[in-house]
């Protein structure tokens, strides 16, 4: 397709402002030190208009034309305009359910509650929205010459079982570096399976951060954690995609998980843009959601942002946002400040019992969306939001990647009591036995 569109690295702090073209092997800024973020060419976008953007994404939605039916190639002008098609690497991501949690919202007195599936998606979390992005353009600057041998990322579980997918569908190694013991065994094997090289270390997710960053500096290995502002374009989707879905209309309330708050930073980016590009003209409020265990977003939010100090997390049931030391934290800050966003936090309890409360209505909750249901309960009790307001909260990533935790909670084997388990009851092969246990188990879900 021609280039009319241009986009490329530049430097997020506002007194730097330095610039790099998206085929360079940068994640900092080489003047200062600040994480770079992808800027686009808002002049050359803005000469078609809103009507013409909305007729256009429409058109693609979900169609069966290369790359387009992906939700992220079909945003391809606002993504990466300047790939070509054969670097492409696409599985047909995103396009996930914005799912009506209508027997949920009633029972927590919200009539106008959604759900956005991510983790309906081909390795079962939002995070292959990003990885389609970054493994095409390591396969553009491959095929342009470039020395990349690999692409490495440090990873709580969804991040490795993406770039693990992606790289093997494009023929490219991956290196994932993962903390031992501390996620589950179905995201464990998903980069095994898919060929990546697995580096189990006997750290946390911050510990294996501080390796990932010293061993890419040699630029035969390329990163591909989301401090790679590549990952955000991918992610930034999400945001448009939902407004989309409403047929252009804002929500009024956006809660999400938060850990390394990349997803937080590309939330807002993509609002912002259609903001820019006059096909919205009001901003949603975003709640970040973060674990009692891992909270220092929370923590310094707490403190108006005024300070920020990294953590030690502890070990929590939402592994994959159990960091400590965020690396996205001035971004996510920034986007907070924009969106009159809020953070809150959820104990271990408040997110089991959330994710359990839920699944009785038709969902399969992760620990993740746990922890965001949570903080929408704590919302709504406070009054903080309104019965009256549509209300979407992301679900990063599909619950069968943690059945693990799906059984502990329902066999009552936790650290806390389980207010919704649902143990099997078990019975001799007789039907006057299974009729008594019938007849008093229905008595009792009637009460």
């Amino acid at each position: 397709m021609p280039k009319r569109y241009k986009s490329w690295f530049q430097c997020f702090n506002e007194k730097c402002r330095e610039s790099y073209p998206l085929d360079s092997i940068v994640y900092r800024c080489k003047k200062c030190g600040s994480l770079l973020e992808v800027q686009h060419d808002l002049t050359a976008l803005a000469r078609r208009d809103a009507k013409t953007w909305k007729k256009l994404f429409n058109a693609r939605y979900k169609s069966n034309e290369w790359p387009y039916g992906s939700g992220v190639w079909g945003k391809r002008e606002w993504v990466l305009p300047q790939i070509d098609d054969e670097d492409i690497v696409s599985l047909y991501e995103g396009g996930t359910n914005l799912f009506w949690a209508e027997r949920f919202g009633k029972m927590v007195g919200l009539n106008d509650l959604w759900i956005k599936l991510c983790g309906n998606s081909h390795s079962g979390s939002f995070k292959d929205l990003g990885m389609t992005v970054l493994v095409s353009q390591v396969k553009q600057m491959i095929s342009n010459g470039s020395p990349i041998e690999a692409v490495a990322c440090a990873s709580t579980g969804d991040t490795s079982a993406a770039l693990a997918v992606y790289c093997a569908a494009a023929g490219i190694q991956s290196i994932v570096l993962l903390p031992k013991g501390k996620i589950s065994i179905e995201q464990l094997i998903q980069p095994i399976a898919n060929g990546a090289l697995v580096l189990s270390l006997d750290t946390d997710f911050d510990g294996c951060m501080k390796v990932v960053q010293e061993i890419t500096k040699d630029e035969k290995i390329y990163l591909a954690n989301s401090m790679n502002s590549l990952r955000v374009e991918g992610q930034k989707t999400v945001g448009i995609e939902i407004v989309q879905q409403f047929d252009w209309d804002i929500p009024d309330v956006i809660i999400i998980p938060g850990g390394n708050l990349g997803n937080v930073s590309a939330l807002g980016s993509g609002l912002l843009l259609m903001r820019d590009l006059g096909l919205i003209n009001k901003l949603p409020r975003i709640v970040v959601a973060q674990a009692e265990h891992a909270n220092p977003f929370y923590r310094s939010y707490l403190k108006n942002f005024e300070s920020f100090e990294p953590i030690q997390a502890q070990k929590t049931l939402a592994s994959a946002i159990q960091i400590g030391n965020p690396v996205s934290f001035e971004k996510a800050v920034r986007v907070l400040k924009k969106f009159n966003g809020l953070v809150l936090d959820a104990t271990e309890q408040e997110l089991a019992d959330a994710a359990a409360l839920a699944d009785t209505t038709g969902m399969f909750c992760d620990p993740h969306t746990g922890v965001a249901l949570a903080a929408l309960l704590k919302l709504l009790k406070s009054g903080k939001i309104d019965k009256s307001e549509r209300v979407v909260v992301i679900s990063t990533a599909h619950g069968l990647k943690f059945t693990d935790f799906k059984v502990r909670y329902h066999k009552e084997i936790l650290d806390f009591p389980c207010r919704y388990a649902n143990k099997p009851i078990e019975l001799p092969p007789r039907a006057d036995a299974v009729k008594e246990a019938l007849m008093h188990a229905l008595q009792n879900r009637r009460k």
